[in-house]
């Protein structure tokens, strides 16, 4: 028999996007609610009492006054860069250079890098982190370990082959030859297995050549399920570097569009100084943004412009960009992006932020029929937030208005400690 498997508490539900409809008519929070899990899927949701009488034989977990959301899905991270997170005092280039690129060269080995994907993946879910999409290195090990890890525990995850034959260590770089046959082969091997996708990665403009950008649009188009990610527009003077690398592009999106490397599947992260064309070609191929605030006020990049972007109606999703972010915590990074948009004059409620976290994450990922929200048919990721975490905000907690008033502490406060359960593919993973 099926084990059947009900999760009852305050629950987490979207309608619609925030940004785009009312607060009140886009998110909600369902007062002593449940969802059924059955074969790692949300196969019922309703009122808790009504589950458990329609399933008597089905186990529970009952969480009361604890908040059941999504797990949380990381829009763009580097998993390679787990270990020198937090790396002191660099602009983007520099910080490159001292830190990211000595680190990456290790993942030619395939045993350190089983031991990172692990420790990434051990790390982002215990802070309620259930999927992601991940830059790995040049070196094809990196990716088929990040892979086999995540197989291991059922994760849906996204990652590819990071691409790069210029302005980066001997060590560091391949060929638009090698960039493209080693991404196939793993983009054949991998994509659609289970939960894994495959992305199509140069790391940016700099660090490919016109050859090497030509042949992964090539790429692309051969497959274009699958999606493509980059880097554009993070700091201002990582801007003018691409105008002098490139001469005759418009701008710094040209310099993908221009190699066939832009549409609705592309997934561009950061875009913090976007040019009106650029983002009016964004617009028009319905591609996507992510917005990685722990990393742009740590690596000093600016102030990322949520507000006036989703006002165009760009998908936008949230992400640690771990480890140019310092932390691996969504909720951190949630905060931030209060902070970041605070500083823009833009105010974003609580509902805003764990939709960004979850089910904006997810549209920009395409995978909003999968993950990112409690519906009904969704895969069973699950993270359980208790909002009473540390005496700080227990204290806070205690004199809130209202549901809401409740949440948003935990998100500008919490931590790991926060995360009373996450749930991935509807099996229990921490705690165990």
């Amino acid at each position: 028999m099926t084990q059947k498997h009900i999760v009852s508490g305050n629950i987490l539900v979207y309608s619609g996007d925030p940004f785009m409809l009312p607060l009140d008519e886009a998110v909600c929070i369902q007062t002593d609610s449940a969802i059924l899990i059955k074969n790692g899927k949300i196969t019922e949701r309703g009122p808790r009492s009504h589950l458990l009488k329609s399933h008597p034989t089905a186990a529970h977990t009952p969480h009361h006054d604890k908040l059941i959301c999504p797990g949380f899905i990381d829009a763009h991270a580097h998993y390679p860069q787990t270990a020198m997170i937090a790396s002191w005092g660099k602009r983007l280039i520099d910080w490159l250079n001292t830190y990211t690129f000595p680190e990456e060269m290790r993942f030619a080995d395939p045993d350190y890098a089983a031991e990172i994907a692990a420790r990434y993946l051990d790390l982002s879910t215990a802070h309620g982190t259930t999927s992601m999409a991940s830059f790995c290195t040049i070196h094809s090990e990196s990716v088929e370990a990040f892979f086999e890890e995540a197989l291991k525990r059922g994760q849906r995850v996204i990652a590819g082959k990071t691409c790069m034959d210029r302005n980066a260590p001997e060590g560091l770089r391949d060929t638009a030859q090698r960039g493209y046959d080693e991404s196939k082969a793993l983009l054949e091997k991998w994509h659609g297995k289970e939960r894994i996708s495959y992305a199509i990665t140069p790391r940016f403009s700099p660090t490919s050549t016109p050859d090497q950008l030509e042949a992964l649009g090539a790429l692309w188009a051969q497959h274009p399920d699958c999606l493509m990610q980059t880097h554009l527009s993070e700091q201002l003077d990582e801007i003018e570097w691409v105008s002098e690398l490139f001469p005759q592009a418009r701008d710094y999106l040209d310099t993908y569009e221009h190699f066939g490397l832009l549409g609705a599947r592309g997934i561009y992260g950061h875009a913090i100084h976007l040019k009106p064309r650029e983002i009016d070609r964004i617009s028009e191929v319905r591609g996507n943004l992510v917005h990685c605030p722990t990393s742009n006020t740590f690596i000093g990049s600016g102030l990322f412009d949520m507000a006036g972007l989703k006002a165009r109606g760009l998908s936008i999703g949230l992400a640690t960009d771990t480890g140019g972010g310092s932390s691996f915590s969504m909720l951190r990074t949630m905060a931030a992006a209060y902070e970041i948009a605070q500083l823009r004059g833009t105010v974003l409620h609580a509902g805003h932020l764990l939709w960004l976290a979850t089910q904006g994450s997810a549209t920009s990922l395409h995978l909003e029929d999968k993950v990112g929200s409690l519906d009904v048919g969704m895969e069973a990721d699950i993270v359980v937030l208790n909002l009473a975490s540390t005496p700080a905000i227990e204290q806070r907690y205690k004199n809130a208005k209202d549901q809401w008033d409740m949440v948003f502490p935990t998100i500008m406060m919490g931590d790991d400690r926060a995360i009373e359960q996450v749930w991935i593919g509807g099996v229990l993973k921490s705690p165990s």
